[in-house]
């Protein structure tokens, strides 16, 4: 629960550093150059596993999620608000949990979809009205957010059975080589940073918003189910919103902060799925270490 918890946290600093990045960077360019330079850095701390991860529905699902949720976000933050792509985030979790009742494996109960549906009206709360939206860019960042839900719900079994680090490091240079002739072929060669603070916003998005947050969900998602890790993404969107409030002046007040508690609360509800958790997965198949 803490890994998963630090992963949604330093995610919720990506859509602010990656609006600030994308005044240089075009959206694709973005996830490439991201991924290209993380993927090497995760490559070295789970090199041991690395010829377990080297698997096609491993690298398939690495193009899905760092490929083309990572594009099509970024093309939406591109062109909404930072609050709006938060909320739109927090609609993750039940998708997560949808994608698994359609496979068949949903284990969620009444008070986890109670859970859900609060997460989702406090991120309605919390994102509110303001700021510079869209209806194009709000649905880019809807595609993607439906998109990244099937992949957390195709995660879990590829995770037990390998490493979480090396599984991540070998689907970001799976997204990362994918991404790079399309972002070329669409959108040309990238141009010098224009300033520092473009320059600290990428290192921010690689360092803060990459390295460490995907490889320590990973971790955490080896050992809860895909609805339970789903949920933690609602913190995702507290943290953009905050962010977003400070930095971009998108509207915080009374409303928001009932919001923020309302997420807090769905989050509470969503973790208590019955059958799920670490000690339940635990019995089915221990994770492979770290």
């Amino acid at each position: 629960m803490i890994a998963l918890t630090a992963a949604c946290v330093g995610w919720g600093l990506t859509i602010p550093s990656g609006k600030v990045a994308l005044g240089w960077l075009d959206p694709l360019t973005l996830g490439a150059a991201r991924f290209a330079l993380a993927a090497p850095v995760l490559a070295l701390a789970g090199r041991r596993g690395l010829r377990a991860a080297l698997d096609r529905e491993v690298i398939a699902w690495g193009v899905v999620f760092y490929a083309a949720v990572v594009g099509l976000q970024n093309a939406g933050v591109a062109r909404t608000s930072v609050s709006h792509a938060a909320l739109i985030v927090g609609a993750v979790p039940a998708f997560v949990a949808l994608a698994m009742l359609a496979r068949g494996e949903a284990r969620s109960g009444p008070a986890q979809w109670a859970g859900f549906l609060l997460a989702l009206a406090g991120a309605g709360l919390v994102a509110g009205p303001g700021g510079a939206a869209t209806l194009g860019g709000d649905l880019l960042v809807l595609c993607s957010a439906a998109l990244s839900a099937l992949y957390l719900a195709a995660q879990p079994p590829l995770l037990r059975v390998r490493d979480p680090v090396a599984v991540t490091a070998v689907q970001m240079a799976a997204g990362a080589l994918a991404t790079i002739p399309v972002a070329l072929a669409l959108e040309g060669a990238p141009q010098a940073a224009a300033s520092a603070c473009d320059l600290g916003a990428f290192a921010a998005l690689v360092g803060v918003g990459s390295v460490a947050p995907f490889a320590l969900y990973a971790w955490g998602q080896a050992r809860v189910g895909a609805e339970v890790a789903g949920a933690f993404v609602n913190l995702e969107t507290v943290v953009g919103a905050a962010v977003g409030a400070v930095a971009f002046h998108d509207p915080l007040g009374p409303a928001q902060a009932a919001g923020a508690l309302a997420i807090l609360g769905g989050l509470l509800l969503g973790a208590q799925a019955p059958g799920e958790g670490p000690a339940a997965e635990a019995g089915e198949r221990e994770p492979a270490a770290a």
